[in-house]
């Protein structure tokens, strides 16, 4: 399934007798919150999930959203009606950044249909399509979590994959480079890690660029030259934008997935024995 769906066929989908499960997981770092926009409007059947609070467990030496508790996660999954035997489409405001994590945890909780909206809702609000405010009350669903479908690393992992393969840095250049650092204890990446920002996946509209655009940005920044790929960035949000950019430019698959610094620099940058480089280079 590719991990992108456009407005169109979800439309159509929608009509469809069994339609996809539609999961709204607007999100901003700096607020406001996102259940605010989703009571303003939100896709019809579509339920609202918390990323802070039910997409991440408790912030801690971990990082800033670590990987929620597999049991606490299916109970999230369950009550927006999620089963293993019907697709799930997730979005997010525009860009994809958040739904990504959702379709990142819904993999690797080894759900196989698993789709994010591309343009999010604002391509769906631009182009007239249907939306309400009616909250839905889905039928519990059935889905059992078994985590590990898609691969995690620790500090150690993203170190070593810095040495030997490719370890992609999502955050803007400005907080790769170490010119400034608004959330975490210090400053810096992950030496050997490559800036791959997430805003690049995206055209100025919020929609995902083709395939072909972001094969030919990944062979850039030396990505499918061999070798293990992972990405991280501020707390493992926005690195699953990476990811997933990744498997949509054909340079991984489902296979094959880059694996996932959960902890990201929220938790590397907590360890003052762990190194950051600054500036433009790797380091």
């Amino acid at each position: 399934m590719d991990p992108l769906i456009s407005t169109d066929d979800l439309m159509a989908a929608l009509a469809e007798q069994a339609p996809p499960t539609l999961l709204d997981v607007r999100w901003s770092l700096l607020g406001p919150p996102g259940r605010d926009a989703y009571e303003a409007g939100h896709l019809p059947g579509a339920v609202f999930v918390d990323l802070d609070a039910e997409l991440a467990s408790e912030p801690g030496p971990a990082g800033r959203h670590p990987l929620p508790e597999p049991g606490d996660f299916e109970a999230v999954l369950r009550r927006a009606g999620v089963d293993a035997d019907r697709p799930v489409v997730v979005y997010d405001a525009d860009n994809g950044s958040a739904a990504a994590r959702a379709w990142w945890l819904l993999r690797w909780a080894g759900h196989r249909e698993v789709a994010v909206l591309d343009g999010g809702y604002a391509a769906w609000t631009a182009e007239g399509r249907p939306t309400t405010t009616e909250q839905p009350q889905p039928a519990e669903g059935g889905f059992r979590v078994q985590p590990g479908s898609m691969p995690v690393v620790d500090a150690d992992g993203a170190a070593q994959l810095a040495r030997e393969g490719t370890l992609l840095d999502a955050r803007a250049p400005e907080r790769y480079r170490g010119d400034v650092e608004p959330m975490d204890p210090r400053a810096g990446h992950v030496p050997g890690a490559l800036n791959a920002p997430f805003a690049a996946h995206v055209d100025d509209t919020g929609k995902w660029r083709s395939p072909e655009e972001l094969a030919a940005h990944f062979t850039a920044l030396g990505v499918g030259t061999g070798g293990a790929v992972g990405a991280y960035c501020g707390s493992g949000v926005t690195a699953c934008s990476v990811l997933l950019a990744l498997e949509h430019a054909g340079v991984t698959d489902p296979q094959h997935p880059a694996a996932l610094y959960a902890g990201s620099w929220s938790n590397w940058s907590a360890d003052p024995d762990r190194p950051a480089a600054t500036g433009e280079e790797a380091g």
